[in-house]
């Protein structure tokens, strides 16, 4: 039986593929062991959202060929797909494919395993393509299930090799859709989370919309928990709010990509919002959900970006007081319009503005998890475990430290948060009565 190890890099979405991949192999009679076990075959399931995650794809390549040369060495996913010349110059990798046609990579890896012939195959996107079948029907100990509904995106943003990595907008099938959701709920898991790469555009090339995923989601027997992955803000209407805060078991947390805190930079961007549609989408959240929280990325360094257009940034952000904000600097993402711009932002601005908007965003961070404390939620146990507890978290993914034992892992329990300790919260698990 040959042995097999995958690894990701990146998103949610492709921890969801890389998933699906580890299914198949499985099916095709490979024992799947960890990335750092010897194996007959390694796979690496790659990003190329920046170039520190195409530097980062290399290394893990030449560590993989270092430790069994002789092992075949599989590059995938989306650093291949957009820079298809520069994958092929990786002389580690034996099998070189994209992020089409996943079905068929075990027949790729079959056949270099028994022939030793390099293999490039990189299927390129086609206007009109179809969503890839794909399930996931489980995910080892975890007790949060995510499964990816969209890929593709067409927002252009001038900063993003996306577009060209993941190709036109496709949604999965509802009936899909539902037959996976049932087998989750059957291997009990009790929260779904739906990814997409623009989660927000579901569904547009097959008359649907996001509400509907979610309407879906939310009407299957035993998903106790549905929640969303990143969202575009403008595409998130109030209508579509409303409906959400009908449904009891969908989770009133709401990552909405930011970016920017100031027009200046969205524009330069080419992001499809301001900052006063950005507040207004904000509050309109608030008055539908009962504690929600708001969470987001934001760049920093973008070129151009000013001392003042920084200070905009920084002030929308205390200003939205976000529950938590990733907060990152512009990296040069060659085939894009920023990358040619030549206002680019010294390394040394772009390392002190990052410190300065993770100092913002750690305290609206902390006031927001001061106001959880006193209120009774229902906690998701997780099998993480702690001094004080297991961790567990919130409908509104505020994590929080019970004092429990490992048979709750996995269940819902009403927990009264005590206290703020460092960035989680620690409750005391109550009767399930008292809820």
């Amino acid at each position: 039986m040959p042995r097999i190890a995958l690894m990701t890099v990146g998103c949610k979405v492709n921890q969801y593929e890389t998933e699906v991949l580890t299914e198949l192999f499985k099916k095709r009679g490979f024992e799947v062991v960890p990335p750092d076990a010897k194996a007959d075959v390694y796979l690496l399931n790659s990003c190329t959202v920046t170039a520190t995650g195409d530097q980062k794809t290399r290394q893990l390549l030449r560590r993989m060929k270092k430790g069994n040369p002789s092992a075949v060495a599989v590059l995938t996913g989306c650093f291949p797909q957009a820079f298809p010349e520069a994958a092929e110059k990786i002389a580690e990798a034996d099998v070189i494919t994209g992020e089409l046609n996943r079905a068929r990579i075990p027949d790729l890896v079959e056949q270099a395993l028994r022939t030793g012939e390099r293999i490039i195959d990189i299927p390129q996107h086609q206007r009109g393509e179809s969503f890839e079948p794909m399930q996931v029907t489980g995910l080892g100990s975890r007790t949060r299930a995510y499964m990816k509904i969209e890929d593709g995106c067409e927002r252009y943003c001038s900063y993003c090799i996306i577009p060209k990595a993941r190709g036109p907008i496709r949604s999965k099938p509802m009936a899909d859709m539902k037959k996976e959701l049932e087998a989750l709920a059957e291997g009990g898991y009790k929260e779904v989370v739906l990814v997409g790469i623009n989660l927000s555009s579901y569904g547009k090339e097959i008359s649907l919309r996001l509400i509907d995923a979610v309407k879906l989601a939310c009407s299957i027997p035993g998903i106790k928990r549905v929640r969303l992955g990143s969202l575009e803000p403008e595409l998130l209407s109030d209508e579509d709010i409303a409906e959400m805060a009908k449904l009891p078991n969908f989770c009133p947390q709401f990552h909405l990509a930011l970016q920017s805190g100031c027009n200046n930079t969205l524009r330069s961007m080419n992001r499809h919002y301001d900052t006063a549609e950005y507040a207004r989408i904000v509050k309109a959240i608030r008055a539908s959900f009962e504690m929600p929280a708001i969470t987001t990325d934001i760049m920093v360094g973008f070129p151009g970006e000013s001392e003042e257009d920084f200070a905009a940034s920084v002030n929308f952000a205390k200003e939205i007081g976000f529950a938590r904000v990733h907060v990152f600097a512009y990296s040069k993402r060659d085939g894009t319009p920023a990358a040619r711009r030549p206002e680019q932002v010294p390394e040394p601005v772009k390392s002190a503005r990052s410190k300065a908007m993770i100092a913002a965003t750690n305290e609206t961070r902390i006031a927001f998890l001061d106001r959880m404390v006193g209120r009774v939620e229902k906690v998701l146990i997780e099998t993480t475990q702690t001094p004080l507890g297991f961790e567990g978290c919130t409908a509104n993914y505020t994590p929080v430290i019970v004092n429990c034992g490992p048979e709750f892992c996995g269940r819902i329990v009403p927990v009264k948060i005590l206290s703020r300790a460092g960035d989680k919260c620690v409750g005391q698990m109550l009767d399930p009565d008292e809820l």
